[in-house]
């Protein structure tokens, strides 16, 4: 399996269309998002992982995500096991609570266990408008 792609995003939301094919409509794609008040402050954005399974692989995968702050220490993890249909895709929608001291960036490491190679998303926090 493979991990097509990972973002931070405002919301997802699945249509079908004539095929049947399904399409995924992502809104408020970001790398970076204003503080909602003075740091510091907890934060819980939404982490989309688009991913591929093979029509020969069984479709059964375990996505970890580890949120790292600049130093590389990590903050918060997630470890969901999943099911995918051989030849298709999923998604996994993490949600983590991530707790910034200050306008920094944290960076979310999504990883398909047991080793599979890290697809990286920062999300760098800006001073309050």
């Amino acid at each position: 399996m493979d991990i097509v792609s990972a973002l931070f995003v405002e919301s997802i939301d699945l249509r079908q269309v004539p095929g049947p094919a399904t399409r995924i409509d992502l809104t408020g794609i970001m790398f970076s998002m204003p503080a909602p008040s003075e740091p510091p402050v907890v934060i819980t954005p939404h982490l989309v992982v688009l991913v591929r399974c093979r029509a020969d692989e069984d479709g059964q995968g375990i996505l970890e995500v580890s949120f790292r702050d600049e130093a590389g220490s990590q903050v918060a993890r997630n470890v969901s096991p999943f099911t995918v249909e051989p030849g298709k895709f999923t998604y996994r929608l993490v949600r983590g609570e991530l707790e910034f001291p200050g306008a920094t960036t944290i960076e979310a490491h999504c990883r398909l266990l047991p080793d599979g190679h890290a697809t990286v998303v920062p999300l760098t926090l800006l001073p309050p408008l």
